[in-house]
């Protein structure tokens, strides 16, 4: 089960999930096409077909509690259950308080730490009787360091707010067996998330929504009894995977690649 899953990060991971034939629940506001950005919940599930999936298209609002649970009761019905969750649907706005008006605070709020509670919550008690559960949530690495704080505290909050969800539900659930683990690009990604950076980082500086996918996938094949509470960068999980090529997710080979939020910027080898 995906959230946020009509187009980039979440639409890259539903489709590799999908070509180990995996059945996709695709949760995502857009069920029409949407003037100005790619993709509906109907258009992914039929990607996921495609590829060798199942899919199953659900137009949800994660900020409502009791469509996300009637969701996941149709998804568990439809599937037989539920093993997977990915807690990926987000909202952005990168600026200050007096900048940020509090129904923007609210939705940011909404969409990032209260939506992965929620989501969570509702498929838990399927997740408790699966063989190999896994919540991943799309959120950053946790740091104090002001840099992170000053420039747009309300995203900052909301983002660590799903990261100290993770960390919490790994360590309150780790006898029940379910992992729960954080997930974050090294780099940017190229999606349509890149207008809310107002032009300061090019599709050309960026990586392709794949590579996180592969490393949603690694983590997720792995062992939930054995690897959770960890708060995980995509190319660091596909290093300790094997993985040496990175070229092949990049959206320009000659071009430097931009450092995504929360990350701090380091040479490496790519």
């Amino acid at each position: 089960m995906v959230t946020g899953g009509s187009r980039g990060i979440g639409r890259a991971i539903a489709l590799r999930a999908a070509r180990d034939g995996a059945n996709v629940a695709i949760l995502a506001k857009t069920a029409a096409p949407h003037p100005k950005l790619p993709g509906t919940i109907h258009s992914v599930a039929a990607e996921v077909e495609a590829a060798g999936g199942r899919g199953l298209p659900l137009a949800v609002d994660v900020r409502d509690a009791a469509v996300v649970e009637s969701a996941v009761a149709q998804v568990a019905d439809v599937f037989g259950g539920i093993d997977v969750l990915v807690n990926n649907a987000g909202a952005i706005r990168l600026t200050g308080t007096l900048d940020t008006p509090v129904e923007r605070f609210d939705l940011m709020w909404s969409v990032n730490a209260r939506a992965t509670f929620v989501c969570s919550r509702a498929c838990l008690p399927h997740l408790l009787r699966a063989t190999n559960p896994h919540v991943l949530t799309l959120s950053p690495p946790l740091s104090l360091d002001p840099r992170w704080l000053a420039p747009h505290g309300p995203y900052t909050l909301s983002k660590y707010g799903m990261s100290l969800l993770v960390l919490g539900m790994a360590a309150e659930f780790t006898s029940e067996g379910v992992a729960f683990n954080a997930l974050w690009p090294r780099t940017v990604i190229a999606t349509a998330a890149l207008s809310m950076l107002g032009g300061r980082v090019r599709p050309e500086s960026c990586r392709s929504p794949e590579i996180v996918a592969d490393a949603a996938h690694a983590i997720v094949t792995r062992d939930s009894r054995s690897f959770s509470g960890q708060l995980l960068l995509d190319e660091d999980v596909l290093r300790a995977a094997g993985v040496t090529d990175f070229g092949r997710y990049r959206i320009d080979s000659d071009t430097p690649l931009a450092t995504d939020l929360f990350v701090d910027a380091r040479n490496g080898e790519d």
